[in-house]
């Protein structure tokens, strides 16, 4: 299926390393979390490593080697840590 595409939703010092807060991206057969970090990093060097990268699937947190399928919707964010 052709033009097919998922939601990115960017947050916080990603949506600033990447200049905005969401974005639709092409995914016409389903991925990995981790090929969507892969992909995410060829197109925007500036989030090196993109691996570090969290990632929550139709909310839910998800791990790099869940699926993503077309029509998901995927939010990125840097990984939180307490102090």
């Amino acid at each position: 299926m052709s033009g097919a595409t998922i939601n990115l939703l960017y947050f916080a010092r990603v949506a600033e390393l990447v200049g905005k807060r969401d974005e639709a991206w092409p995914l016409a057969e389903p991925a990995t979390g981790a090929q969507l970090l892969d992909a995410l990093q060829a197109r925007y060097p500036q989030l090196e490593p993109a691996a570090r990268l969290k990632l929550a699937i139709n909310q839910t947190h998800a791990k790099p080697s869940a699926p993503i399928r077309p029509g998901d919707e995927v939010a990125i964010f840097e990984p939180v840590t307490g102090g």
